[in-house]
């Protein structure tokens, strides 16, 4: 137990690394997403097919541009990225790219604005890891008693957001996609980006870091006794 007490800061600050890597995904960074859409079309006329794709993560989108195959050679346009802010929509730009029209109304600022929480939980388990980190500090009179209980405190709230990101991450894709589904009678694929999975992993190492820390507090209370 009191292995695992030392152990949790390591996964608080994993925690940390993951949600932020979560957090800066497109358009910051482009192979982190959300999700993604896809729109393709081939033709049996000189064996050409065409596909082009919008991902989407906290802070907006990015455009693949457009892959056109002719007679086995590739050719790719370039892409473009939304501006970067917290609650976005569809605009013309996404409905042009996919060639599916309707698309403005099937996300909303107020659907994609609760992803704000991402920061807020990235600046926590930031504050929960540094806090941990006065767990290691151990005498002979328990001296990481009190650490372990606010990082236990300030664990528990984070890993309780994060799990809630999680479930808003998914709600959001699973939204878009029943809507997106509907606008365009299937023409477009949806494909869940690594950002939720990210989010996910996170939550359950901050769970496991929060046993972690109640190690430390009964290591403690040992010690005290």
């Amino acid at each position: 137990m009191i292995q695992l007490g030392l152990l949790a800061p390591a996964l608080f600050f994993v925690a940390f690394l993951l949600l932020l890597l979560a957090t800066l995904s497109v358009p910051i960074i482009k192979s982190i997403f959300l999700f993604r859409l896809t729109a393709s079309a081939s033709s049996g006329l000189l064996h050409s097919s065409a596909s082009t794709s919008v991902v989407f993560g906290v802070w907006g989108y990015c455009t693949s541009g457009v892959d056109i195959s002719l007679i086995g050679v590739d050719h790719d346009t370039a892409g473009e990225c939304s501006k970067r802010h917290l609650g976005y929509t569809f605009d013309n730009t996404v409905s042009e790219i996919l060639h599916v029209s309707g698309l403005e109304n099937d996300i909303s600022k107020s659907l994609t604005g609760v992803l704000a929480l991402h920061p807020v939980v990235v600046a926590l388990t930031f504050v929960t890891f540094l806090i941990s980190l006065f767990m290691l500090r151990r005498g002979a009179n328990g001296t990481s008693r009190l650490p372990s209980l606010l990082a236990l405190g300030m664990g528990i709230l984070t890993a309780v957001l994060t799990t809630i990101v999680f479930l808003i991450d998914c709600i959001v894709v699973a939204v878009v996609r029943h809507k997106v589904h509907q606008a365009s009678d299937g023409a477009l694929t949806l494909n869940w980006g690594s950002a939720v999975w990210l989010t996910l992993t996170a939550a359950i190492l901050l769970w496991i870091a929060n046993v972690g820390s109640c190690a430390g507090v009964w290591g403690g209370n040992r010690r005290r006794k």
